[in-house]
């Protein structure tokens, strides 16, 4: 048997998406001013409207790019901090999609002025670079397609107090069977591990999916739904990747 354990439930509160968040720092990083900063100023901005008041909250007291009091890197010359790519794919991994999916290259960077998928790698590297020489208890990890920033392992009985006992649920032998067979050679359809296994499946990658152990995907073109281990999956057996998945015969 092995313990999978539930994560506590979310309070009941209303976050900013990373869309608001990215649109609001791509604004800010093209020296678009919100609503609520151009109506101080008494200018006209094409902008305005764009973002709502939670956004526009969002901006207020970050250094922002505006005439009159930039350096020559475009910043105000006061900025402690600094608005760049790097400090933008930076807040991207801190906040998370509403999805829970990783940040892929491609999309950070089309949210960015002037950075390319390439370049983003690079700024992942000078992360967790600043990370490690700084001491800090979280780094970024390559996770499928993208990146996701995560709490280091040694951290991770520090969290559990934080959030005080967890429900713990036992997985019976079948469901570990069928964990392992998707696990290996994923992706797979329901039918696939029903063959592997002998033996009908269905309950059990249901249950499988519920436990957030493994997601549910429909590739492009297709109707046919598989299946494929979670970043759950490898956080609850201590792995970085799924190349770390130990080998099998």
């Amino acid at each position: 048997m092995v313990d999978a354990f539930q994560p506590p439930e979310p309070a009941d509160q209303q976050g900013i998406s990373l869309d608001v968040l990215t649109q609001a720092y791509a604004e800010a990083l093209s020296g678009q001013l919100p609503a609520s900063r151009s109506e101080e100023a008494g200018a006209e901005d094409p902008a305005a409207g764009q973002l709502g008041s939670q956004e526009a909250e969002l901006l207020e007291g970050l250094p922002l790019p505006v005439d009159g009091g930039a350096g020559e890197d475009g910043l105000a010359a006061d900025d402690p901090v600094g608005v760049s790519p790097t400090t933008v794919l930076e807040t991207m991994l801190f906040v998370g999609s509403m999805d829970n999916q990783p940040l892929e290259p491609g999309r950070a960077a089309g949210l960015m002025r002037g950075v390319t998928p390439g370049d983003v790698v690079g700024m992942v590297e000078e992360l967790n670079a600043k990370y490690t020489s700084n001491g800090c208890p979280y780094k970024v990890v390559h996770e499928g397609a993208g990146y996701r920033m995560t709490l280091r392992r040694a951290f991770y009985p520090l969290r559990n107090k934080f959030y005080g006992r967890v429900r713990e649920a036992r997985l019976s032998q079948a469901a570990i069977d069928t964990l392992a067979i998707v696990a290996y050679r994923q992706p797979l359809t329901a039918d696939q591990v029903s063959q592997l296994r002998g033996t009908p499946s269905g309950h059990l990658l249901t249950q499988l999916v519920r436990r957030q152990l493994l997601k549910v995907e429909r590739p492009k073109g297709t109707r046919t739904m598989v299946y494929r281990t979670s970043p759950r999956f490898l956080e609850l057996f201590g792995l970085e990747s799924l190349g770390e998945l130990p080998d099998s015969e």
